[in-house]
């Protein structure tokens, strides 16, 4: 399901460690059209999978720039929906075009996170000559978006770094992964993460996971907590 784990490190001590590792899960229906990873944009700037759904076309859930923005998203698990509400999607494509940092961008979207579902945004400013910054805003949390301080973080569809029993679980073999990072070809790297995002574990009983999602979250409750 939803699922998120990053570490970042914008000045790593050895020459040959990662700047920003980070793994990702989306967590849909399989009916919902979708395009491919690919690049598009004005030059061919911006590289992310697409929503297709008939009047959220263009949004997307995880992308990046040659520019150095990187944005990610994952919904927030409640149990009713507003079926009026504004597509989620749209958060991170409307970051992967725009020339506004991520911190400012953020507390823009803090004042029109009512128009929204339940949702977590990653937003990033990518750069050497500038210094690497990562932003977390999720609008079922505290009003204002944070600066990330370096190190290891995982979002799932709770709020960022919610201890649910699959987050702590995965985190833990993310951490596994990245910390033989440096030693590993990179092609070796991704299959090892890749691995992490395929576990199907669930790890259960979870109380976090039912308390929030109540009767919406029993009926896939044990593919949920994966």
């Amino acid at each position: 399901m939803c699922i998120i784990f990053f570490k970042f490190d914008p000045r790593p001590v050895s020459k040959n460690a990662y700047r920003l590792i980070l793994a990702a899960n989306r967590d849909e229906f399989y009916s919902r059209p979708s395009k491919l990873a690919d690049f598009w944009g004005n030059n061919n700037e911006i590289l992310s999978g697409l929503d297709m759904e008939e009047g959220k076309e263009g949004g997307t859930w995880l992308g990046i720039s040659t520019r150095g923005k990187l944005a990610a998203l994952t919904n927030y698990l409640q149990p009713q929906l507003d079926w009026q509400a504004r597509g989620r999607g749209e958060l991170v494509t409307h970051f992967l075009t725009t020339d506004v940092d991520s911190l400012s961008y953020l507390k823009k979207v803090s004042m029109e996170g009512h128009l929204y579902n339940g949702f977590n945004l990653i937003a990033a400013d990518l750069s050497t000559a500038k210094g690497d910054v990562i932003c977390y805003y999720g609008n079922r949390g505290e009003p204002d978006p944070i600066v990330l301080t370096p190190g290891t973080y995982g979002l799932s569809n709770a709020l960022l770094e919610t201890p649910w029993r699959k987050l702590c679980f995965g985190k833990q073999l993310f951490l596994e992964a990245v910390e033989r990072s440096q030693a590993l070809p990179k092609d070796v790297l991704i299959a090892s993460l890749l691995d992490v995002l395929n576990n199907e574990e669930a790890q259960l009983p979870d109380p976090a996971i039912e308390d929030q999602g109540g009767e919406y979250v029993q009926p896939m409750l044990s593919k949920y907590a994966a």
